[in-house]
């Protein structure tokens, strides 16, 4: 996990989560932060090992660290976040020794985070997809009831 490592301590990395923070310390809802980031890593391990689809555990928690670190984007210039975090993750995952292929793996990932196509895909595409879905804890939320995600995409009970 050493390179994971590499990505935690990335100052371009650590750039992004302030202004995550930022951008969104007066949201009532889900935040994208390090707790999510790492409900998202853990969650699609775990679904990793329950699907058998061998994915490399640094691979798992590379996308799940960048899947949403251009958020703030989104609220200052309107760039859907998973553009913007694709657009980001490139040079870290080069500086933090990830090979070509892998960034590319990563990247596909992180653009299809949100794409309802990828709910059954396989590989990390649909692995970053269903953790990130299945990491919201809508159950305990107090924000709930005034969230604007349709309900049958709530996650009112524990699930995987």
């Amino acid at each position: 996990m050493e390179r994971v490592n590499r990505i935690l301590e990335h100052d371009g990395y650590q750039e992004c989560l302030r202004k995550n923070e930022a951008a969104e310390k007066d949201r009532r809802f889900c935040r994208h932060d390090m707790a999510h980031f790492l409900d998202v890593a853990r969650i699609a391990w775990i679904l990793n090992l329950q699907e058998g689809t061998k994915v490399e555990q640094e691979l798992v928690y590379a996308a799940a660290l960048l899947h949403d670190c251009g958020r703030w984007r989104q609220y200052e210039d309107r760039t859907p976040h998973e553009k913007a975090s694709a657009q980001i993750a490139p040079q870290i995952l080069l500086e933090c020794g990830f090979e070509k292929e892998e960034r590319e793996s990563v990247l596909v990932a992180i653009l299809g985070h949100r794409n309802p196509e990828n709910a059954q895909a396989g590989g990390l595409t649909g692995l970053l997809y269903r953790a990130d879905k299945l990491s919201r804890s809508c159950f305990s939320c107090k924000a709930c009831a005034e969230c604007d995600w349709p309900e049958e995409k709530k996650n009112r009970r524990i699930r995987l």
